[in-house]
């Protein structure tokens, strides 16, 4: 007899035959849904298709009204009328999750532009700030850590071998470690000993301040910490460099820290430091605090002395020219003589000119160095030598600085290794970092588009300045020629392919892949020697030594070569792209390089001529007129209120950023997109572009969006108040509603009406 198999559903368990049916019923409903979709998507799209442009967003709504009423809108796009090429379409999915359409342009143009952006960052622990500046760095970083780890490359140039021992030695935590606390204590003990470790066994009459000083120097500390020598081009005769005497640097951000006192958090924070460094390296807790704070005392009064920020925009009244045996009539109990020859490295005669920037300061300092105790004056220069070693030295030591950075700047933990590494390679090794990064990332074609686009904007320069009408006619001849003297530096200069001149830049300098405290007192003592063997040298404008640091995310203008820069690390993300419209570039890069552009006619570089030279070149009546103009600049950002804490932003230190951003989007905007002129002839030249794709905006109106896109940030409220308090820039908001609510241009693109946030009636320009 045969024996049949039951049926296959028979065969099933209870349990299977359960999932089995909720698995049918699922694929049932997901068929139905995907057949409701289908119609719903259907018929939506017919609905937007017979109502235009007519059912956009509300806020949207205001931006894109009919043509006939608004001949900046545009309707509603088919595929064939945007531009669906790979950066189009990434450049316009970039801008949809910047922008809130929830706030009107015309009401705070900033939120408008960058609300989006700011509602997605999240600013991680290890950073004191989010920005599209820093984004770019950080990829930029990335880019660099890949290259300096990877494995040198056959025959590679020496140079390349010394930056990466540079970033061995500090990568190398377990050797930092290892060592402890031994290299500090023995350039303290070599230096006769820090009295507040020592107590009662430190020898006074051993010490002698300028001898310690020179042994700084030689050792790869700071030699600034009393008074600030330097070799700069002469600012009057800038084809030759010159002796520079200036206020001593500080242990804390700016001079306006210490005279808050100890019931500031920060001071409180920075005494607190200085103590715990003693403790840390075996001095007693009760010596210590009392000795540091006879050790702050004494900074403070060095930030008394010191000039603020806001009286230090004059040149001329920096330029104090005298030679060494006026310098000691001024400053008499300081062997001058000893102080020169044994800091520089060629010696000085008494007739040796030297420019003092802040004589009052040279004055007080004298008097007040052979007044104060000579164990205080010992603590406060050791102290200043122990706190140029926190990042050289353990872990322990980190976890202090970054309890204090906390308080300063808010950044709750410290960068990772690599980026603090990385972060002690892009200044003096600057140029070798930038030459292995040019040889393997930058498109050289790149270069030759932001040259075109400078040309554009600096042509429209030279129509502001014929439009002006508060120029005489003698002084605005002399703006032309020296708007035609600026010198253009962009990408990288050829020389950093040149491994022989790199190889003789660096031919002094030694680094070890495993001592990082005395490779950074090595590059420290290279670096100076460097700057001050320039002394008897001419100074060369064009060395290609000064525009080689190519590996940044920034821009320049250089009043003494009169010249501009951008680096090849700029080139980049959202400043610019080959592959994205030109209207997009000329509001991101374009706009930076007319900002850069009008550097040169703000309120300190107008006080260089064509040449680079600290001359007046102004009839006192149009000098008259800038000032004025300046000082409308002045108020209207000095009545800015930062909402996040209150905080007015200083007019005056930021007034040179301020006119240098309301000038440099005039110019980028005027130029390509002025319809009746540039914009038709590069349209004739290159073929019209095309909007781009999901976006309901013209070509000009997304020109503004990409100009407000550069300076979209997210701060702490720490460092939001240090950038305020301290800051040359107006914070990230203010950089944005500030510009486009004095250009009438922008009124009209957005259609804004009068007397409303952005379009006042009351408007202040420069240029």
């Amino acid at each position: 007899m045969c024996n049949r198999n039951p049926p296959w559903w028979n065969r099933r368990t209870r349990m299977e035959r359960s999932l089995c049916a909720i698995a049918v019923i699922a694929l049932v409903m997901c068929i139905a849904m995907t057949f409701a979709l289908a119609f719903i998507g259907y018929h939506y799209q017919n609905q937007l298709e017979s109502r235009g442009s007519a059912n956009l967003r509300p806020t949207a709504e205001q931006l894109v009204k009919d043509s006939e009423s608004q001949p900046n809108a545009i309707q509603t796009t088919h595929n064939n009328d945007v531009c669906l090429t790979p950066g189009c379409v990434k450049a316009a999915a970039d801008l949809i999750k910047n922008i809130n359409e929830k706030v009107s342009p015309c009401d705070d143009f900033y939120k408008f532009a960058c609300g989006g952006w700011v509602d997605n960052q999240v600013i991680p622990d290890d950073k004191t700030s989010v920005s599209v500046f820093s984004l770019l760095q950080d990829e930029l970083n990335n880019k660099l850590r890949v290259l300096v780890e990877m494995p040198a490359e056959e025959k590679e140039p020496k140079f390349f071998e010394k930056m990466r021992n540079m970033y061995k030695s500090c990568m190398n935590l377990a050797d930092i470690e290892k060592v402890g606390n031994t290299p500090i204590l023995t350039v303290l003990e070599g230096l006769g000993d820090w009295p507040v470790l020592v107590g009662g066994n430190w020898d006074e009459s051993k010490f002698d301040w300028l001898q310690m000083l020179i042994e700084f120097r030689k050792l790869g500390f700071s030699h600034d910490i009393l008074m600030d020598l330097s070799v700069t081009p002469d600012f009057r005769n800038n084809t030759q460099h010159i002796i520079d005497l200036d206020q001593a640097s500080l242990g804390m951000p700016d001079r306006s820290y210490l005279l808050r006192g100890l019931n500031d958090s920060a001071v409180a924070g920075y005494y607190k430091l200085m103590v715990e460094s003693a403790v840390m390296l075996g001095a007693n807790r009760s010596a210590a605090e009392h000795e540091m704070l006879e050790t702050l005392q004494f900074e403070t009064i060095l930030a008394n002395y010191s000039l603020p920020r806001e009286e230090r925009r004059n040149i001329s009244l920096l330029y104090n020219k005298m030679n060494v045996t006026q310098v000691a009539l001024l400053a008499p109990k300081t062997h001058w003589n000893k102080y020169f020859n044994n800091l520089l490295s060629d010696s000085v005669t008494d007739k040796e000119e030297i420019i003092v920037n802040v004589p009052n300061f040279i004055r007080n300092v004298d008097t007040l160095i052979a007044q104060t105790n000579k164990r205080t004056l010992a603590n406060y220069m050791l102290w200043r030598v122990v706190l140029q070693s926190f990042a050289t030295l353990g872990k322990k030591w980190r976890e202090l600085a970054q309890e204090y950075n906390t308080v300063i700047t808010g950044q709750a933990r410290e960068e990772p290794r690599w980026e603090q590494c990385m972060s002690s390679l892009t200044g003096s090794l600057g140029i070798a970092l930038s030459s292995l990064y040019v040889r393997h990332n930058f498109k050289g074609d790149s270069k030759h588009v932001a040259l075109d686009m400078v040309e554009y904007i600096h042509r429209e320069f030279l129509k502001i300045l014929d439009r002006v009408e508060w120029m005489d006619d003698q002084t605005r001849q002399k703006a032309k020629d020296k708007a035609h003297a600026i010198t253009p530096y962009i990408g990288y200069p050829d020389e950093l392919l040149d491994n022989e001149k790199i190889t003789e830049l660096y031919k002094h300098l030694e680094l070890s892949p495993n001592d990082y405290f005395k490779n950074v007192q090595n590059l420290r003592r290279w670096s100076t020697d460097y700057a001050f063997n320039q002394l008897r040298k001419p100074n060369l404008k064009g060395d290609w030594r000064k525009h080689a640091r190519a590996a940044v995310v920034n821009a320049y203008y250089n009043a003494l070569e009169n010249s501009i820069e951008f680096p090849a690390g700029i080139l980049q993300g959202s400043f610019f792209s080959r592959d994205k419209p030109n209207y997009l570039n000329f509001g991101g890069i374009g706009f930076v390089i007319g900002h850069e552009i009008t550097h040169g006619f703000d309120d300190r570089g107008r006080q260089f001529d064509k040449d680079g030279n600290n001359k007046n070149w102004w009839d006192s009546k149009t000098d008259s007129n800038f000032k004025e103009r300046a000082n409308c600049i002045i108020e209207q950002y000095g009545n800015y209120t930062v909402p996040e804490n209150s905080l007015q932003i200083n007019g005056v230190n930021t007034q040179g950023e301020n006119i240098a951003d309301n000038g440099g989007i005039k110019e980028a905007f005027r130029k390509p997109l002025n319809l009746k002129k540039a914009y038709q002839e590069w349209v004739k030249d290159n073929g019209a572009e095309k909007p781009l794709p999901g976006l309901n905006y013209t070509p000009q109106q997304l020109f503004w969006i990409s100009a407000a896109n550069v300076w979209c940030g997210k701060y702490r409220p720490e460092v939001l108040k240090l950038r305020v308090q301290v800051g040359s820039h107006s914070p990230a908001q203010f950089r944005v509603v500030g510009p486009v609510s004095n250009l009438p241009e922008f009124a009209q693109t957005f259609n804004c009406k009068v007397n409303s946030p952005m379009n006042p009636k009351h408007k202040c320009s420069v240029w």
